[in-house]
């Protein structure tokens, strides 16, 4: 099996970066989901609730983040740590220490996406904070990772996807991308749904990711990465929810998360060789 696909999520929600390589960290990939929007109260923002985040592109330069919408000129954001005071911020149940970016980003944010985005400000992940993964996937051990919804990895295949488009078509709708899943590692594999049965995932000699807990999706897949719509209501999660993939777990699931076991600051790139093995049941 080899890696198809790797994609970077800087911003939580945002579009991703499809890289051909990348550093390789506890918390993920480098600059995966370092930073967030929230509200006024200091909740996380998502597609969940603001679906026109996807048309918002990102892009990192050796001194910035760049971020950029049709209605708008670019806003570029300096890679260094912004001064201000730390703000506690909520992902989830998750209380995480962040820095406020510019209000300049706020600014930027109305004039791209409307009224729908005041009081939406741009924070990133303070480092010295440490974000635990829940223990009980963990079989003892310990994880951390910056805004990502839970885990550091999210690993998606080709074969399940083909499977769930083969479905969507079968029952009259159209075909999904990957892109719909927001994956960070995408393996060529044929066979639909192996992945639920994997223990580990490794580049021989130079990573291993461990596959913990399958990854429960939400009504983010209803939305189309490049418009920022929702075509059609409740596709492909009715679809999927159909095809019950976990059938001992309610809810629609597709991929893997997952966590570092080797390789810390290693690189993984697009192309590698990679080998699973099999959970014990």
């Amino acid at each position: 099996m080899k890696i198809t696909q790797l994609t970077v999520y800087p911003v939580k929600s945002l579009k991703g970066i499809n890289v051909a390589q990348s550093k390789l960290h506890g918390h993920g990939l480098a600059w995966d989901r370092r930073w967030m929007l929230v509200d006024a109260q200091q909740r996380f923002v998502t597609q969940r609730q603001l679906p026109e985040l996807a048309t918002i592109a990102v892009e990192l330069t050796d001194q910035a983040l760049v971020l950029s919408h049709p209605k708008v000129e670019p806003i570029a954001i300096p890679l260094e740590d912004p001064q201000g005071n730390l703000r506690l911020v909520k992902v989830w149940n998750d209380h995480c220490k962040a820095l406020p970016e510019s209000e300049d980003v706020s600014h930027w944010l109305m004039a791209a996406l409307g009224e729908q985005a005041q009081g939406i400000s741009l924070v990133r992940f303070a480092t010295e904070f440490t974000r635990t993964v829940e223990e009980d996937f963990l079989a003892g051990g310990e994880a951390h990772t910056y805004f990502s919804d839970g885990y550091p990895f999210l690993i998606a295949t080709t074969g399940s996807l083909d499977a769930l488009n083969q479905a969507l078509v079968a029952s009259g709708q159209s075909p999904v991308p990957m892109n719909r899943f927001r994956p960070n590692i995408v393996i060529d594999c044929d066979d639909a749904w192996a992945e639920d049965q994997w223990a580990t995932l490794a580049s021989q000699g130079s990573y291993e990711l461990t596959l913990r807990k399958p990854c429960q999706r939400c009504k983010v897949t209803t939305v189309d990465q490049q418009t920022g719509t929702v075509p059609v209501q409740a596709e492909p999660l009715k679809t999927l929810l159909s095809l019950n993939t976990q059938p001992h777990l309610k809810g629609a699931h597709f991929g893997q998360n997952a966590t570092l076991t080797a390789g810390q600051e290693g690189t993984i790139r697009v192309g590698d060789e990679v080998v699973s093995t099999h959970r014990e049941t």
